[in-house]
Formats: C-alpha cells, sequence, structure tokens
C-alpha cells in the first residue's frame, strides 16, 4: 500500500467513526480533503499529508506541570477513580492517554496501541520520534501507554497525564511529544505546586509552556493551575502565594489570564481557623468548579475548533504561503537574471574578441568563410543555431539550478499550512520559465475553490449555531 493510499484509508476510517459520534463532522473531512488537493498541487503538502490529520478529532484534555505538582491525584478525584499512581516524587515517566472503558476494570495497553491506531491523536507518532532520535521510534512504549477506564468523565473524550515536566533532563522525544500534545489538545491544565512558590523551581516550565503558549493564537485553551494550596491555610496567606506565581508569569511574558487555586479536599487536613478553612474551601471549590466546567465543554470547542482550523488554514494558504513562494519567485528570478548577465556577456564579448583576430569581420559585417555554407544549407543551418541555443540555455539551466538552493534554504520547512520551501522548488522545474507570477498550482479557479471550502465553512458554523443558540429567540416547531 502505497503512503498515500495509506492516508486515504485513514480518512475514510475517520469520517466512518464520525458518522456515530458527530455526523457534522463527516463532511468537514470532506472539505479537508479539498484543502488538501489545492495544498498538494502547491507542493505544500506531500501526497501522503492530510490536515486532516494535524488536528484532534477527539475531545482532548492535557494535564502537564512539574513534579510532584499533584497532576495523578488531581486525575484521580476527576475521574472518581484510583487510575493514577500518585506521591511526591516522579512515579511514572511516560505520557498516559485515558480513555473510556465500557469494562468494569483498568486496562494499561503499550504504547503500540496508540501508535497503530489512526482512531487516535498518536497515529504513526514513532515516525516523529524516530525523525528527533534515530532508534528511539522502536520504543515508543518507553513513552506512552493507554489505559482504558470505566469512568463516565472520559466518555467522548480523551485526557492525557505527562510525566513530571523538566525542561533541563527532558530528552529532545518527550519534549517532542509534548509540544504535539499542546498542538493537538483543546484544553491545556499547566499544574504548579503551591508548595514551592519560587520562580526558580519552575524556571523550566515557565520557558517551555508559559512563553510557549503566548506564540499561541489558542493560549485561552491554557489553564495555570496552583495545586495543594491548602498547605498555606495554617499561615492564612493563600493570596501572597498567588500574587508571587502571577508575578513570575509575568515575567516570564504572560501578561493575560489568571490562577486557580485547588486542592485534594480527599488528602487535605482543615485548620483549626473554620473562617480561614471556609474561605479556603470556597476559593477551591468555586475554581474547581470552573475548571471542571471547561473541561466538559471541550467536546463544544472542540468541533468549533475543526472548523475554524480549517478556515484559519485556507486563510493562510492564500495570504501567507501565497505571497511567501511569490516572494520566493521574485528573489530567484531576480539572481537568475544577475546571474546571466554576469556569465554570458563575458561569453558573448569573448566570442566577438576571437571572431575579430580570426579575421570573420569585415567592417561591421559579420562574415565568415562558413556562413555561405549554412546559408545554402538550411538544414544544416538550423542545426547550428538550434545547437548554439541549446548550449545557451543548458548554462543557463546550471545558473538556475545553483540559485535554486541559495533561495529555498531561507525558507520554512513546517509551517501548519505546509512546506513553503517545497512548494518553491515546485516552481523551480526546468520546464517552467522564470517569468511567470503564479506559483504552480494557484491561480483564480484555486483561489474560488478556496472561497467554496470558506463558505461551507460558514454553513457549518450556522449549523452549530442552531444547534446551541437561537439568535431570533423563537422557540422550535
Amino acid at each position: 500500500m502505497t503512503p498515500a493510499k495509506r492516508m486515504q484509508d485513514r480518512l475514510e476510517l475517520l469520517q466512518k467513526h464520525l458518522e456515530t459520534e458527530n455526523p457534522v463532522l463527516v463532511s468537514v473531512v470532506d472539505r479537508y480533503r479539498k484543502l488538501d488537493k489545492i495544498s498538494q498541487k502547491m507542493g505544500l503538502l506531500g501526497a501522503d499529508q492530510s490536515y486532516a490529520t494535524q488536528i484532534s478529532w477527539w475531545p482532548l484534555v492535557s494535564i502537564l506541570g512539574t513534579f510532584s505538582a499533584g497532576k495523578s491525584s488531581f486525575i484521580n478525584s476527576y475521574l472518581g477513580l484510583n487510575v493514577q499512581d500518585s506521591g511526591n516524587q516522579a512515579v511514572d515517566d511516560k505520557f498516559t492517554v485515558l480513555t473510556y472503558s465500557r469494562d468494569s476494570k483498568v486496562r494499561t495497553l503499550p504504547g503500540i496501541a496508540l501508535d497503530g491506531d489512526p482512531r487516535f491523536p498518536f497515529y504513526q507518532i514513532s515516525e516523529d520520534i524516530e525523525s528527533v532520535t534515530q532508534g528511539e521510534g522502536s520504543r515508543i512504549d518507553n513513552y506512552l501507554q493507554m489505559k482504558a477506564t470505566p469512568s463516565e468523565k472520559l466518555r467522548g473524550k480523551i485526557v492525557i497525564d505527562s510525566p513530571g515536566f523538566d525542561a533541563d533532563e527532558q530528552r529532545k522525544e518527550t519534549l517532542k511529544l509534548t509540544d504535539h500534545i499542546i498542538d493537538l489538545s483543546d484544553l491545556v491544565l499547566v499544574l504548579f505546586d503551591a508548595r514551592h512558590p519560587e520562580p526558580g523551581a519552575m524556571q523550566d516550565t515557565l520557558e517551555h509552556l508559559v512563553q510557549g503558549s503566548q506564540k499561541r493564537s489558542d493560549n485561552s485553551k491554557f489553564l495555570f493551575i496552583l495545586n495543594q494550596i491548602d498547605t498555606s491555610a495554617n499561615d492564612d496567606n493563600m493570596e501572597d502565594i498567588v500574587a508571587s506565581w502571577q508575578k513570575a508569569l509575568v515575567q516570564s511574558g504572560l501578561n493575560a489570564g489568571r490562577f486557580y487555586v485547588i486542592f485534594n479536599t480527599d488528602l487535605a487536613t482543615p485548620v483549626q481557623n473554620e473562617a480561614v478553612w471556609d474561605r479556603y474551601l470556597n476559593k477551591r471549590n468555586n475554581d474547581y468548579a470552573e475548571i471542571s466546567k471547561r473541561m466538559e465543554d471541550i467536546d463544544v470547542e472542540r468541533v468549533y475548533r475543526i472548523i475554524g482550523s480549517m478556515e484559519s488554514l485556507s486563510n493562510q494558504i492564500e495570504q501567507q504561503a501565497v505571497p511567501q513562494v511569490k516572494m520566493a519567485m521574485q528573489r530567484w528570478k531576480k539572481r537568475v537574471l544577475i546571474t546571466d548577465i554576469v556569465v554570458f556577456v563575458p561569453i558573448i564579448l569573448g566570442l566577438i574578441t576571437l571572431s575579430v583576430i580570426a579575421g570573420y569581420w569585415q567592417g561591421m559585417v559579420f562574415n565568415p568563410p562558413w556562413l555561405d555554407a549554412l546559408k545554402q544549407n538550411k538544414i544544416l543551418g538550423i542545426g547550428v543555431l538550434v545547437a548554439v541555443a541549446v548550449i545557451f540555455y543548458l548554462i543557463h539551466l546550471m545558473v538556475r539550478s545553483k540559485l535554486v538552493n541559495g533561495v529555498a534554504k531561507k525558507l520554512s520547512t513546517d509551517e501548519p499550512y505546509g512546506n513553503i520551501e517545497n512548494a518553491f522548488r515546485k516552481n523551480t522545474s526546468w520546464w517552467r520559465g522564470i517569468f511567470r507570477k503564479n506559483p504552480v498550482g494557484w491561480g483564480t479557479g484555486v483561489r474560488k475553490r478556496l472561497d467554496g471550502i470558506r463558505s461551507d465553512i460558514d454553513k457549518f458554523v450556522q449549523t452549530l449555531n442552531d444547534r446551541y443558540t437561537s439568535p431570533s429567540g423563537k422557540e422550535d416547531a
């Protein structure tokens, strides 16, 4: 099976699953296919690639944070089951994908269960790991595991528990997985240990997660949570601790958002001052309720996210990818023309000088002794002209090919909307003239197809809005 056919089968399997899970999204996959074809013709995507695989089609919540931040205990409390081992030290060095199971038991499955199933967001992630470190792709079980869990909280969604985050000690493969998870997630909970408020204890996490979140258009999906805040109840300094963490976030580049503060009520020991404890408990309950609501609402957010992602991609292709390829083509054309002049002018002047030395000129008239023979034998004359033209064109092609890499190496190969370098190279084939204005695969017809996709997106959004809103205020018949 070719990679392209394997991708088509994967999309068909996705649509089959969505027919029962969310029928609206079945048509959305078809629009992703149309978008894929446009980008494949332009060279932004390979025949074995699809924008549909860059997102998660299932509601996905990821739990990230430092060691001892209470991620596992938070998950156990949320699910109402003792699923994850917890402790003050690192108890698990794998990413754990928690999914719903009809069984009454919790079953732990190896990483291959995720890597080999196209329904999950880690399909063929071993190939990405292998591209980071040779040989690690075959050790996928060292990085991932899946736990099928009989908790109704997981029905229709996926929760990912990460190993404790410490960027200084993390291997590149783990950071690759972390970034992959963040990209796919509808909601990212970043937990910190309130017992260690000093900025130094969380600097690596802040640099990789917090600063990274500020560069994203979807940074609203990040929730920053101070866990185990109950340990400060005896000193009654919750506000001071929160303020110190907020200051650290601001220093790391986070200018928006706030901290949620929580603790595990099953593990906490109430303080003697009932007024203080009630204030802590009320704050915890309110914040926990907000977090839980965000987790419960991601199914609705997921559908809007998927549709919004397609609209964003269609805009980026037209507004970012096409202009970048055009600019690269212009730079390349300018360099080719200048280099052609630098190369051909000395060649032509040299040939003229040699012809003068050989006595081929009579005043200002070029009249070599073999010119009459070429005039009398037209076939021979045409053959000579063609040979000269071919030689000059081959030199021109050598110039073109030599200058391609200089322009291409400055272009991105890993944008969300595709490979700009590859799209540019597709425009430098020997049979394409350097004076073409539009890139390969781009034109008025393609722009209209993109407009059609965007029009369909608007209809999808209206369909979703009709499910959840009634702008006119009318009751359903």
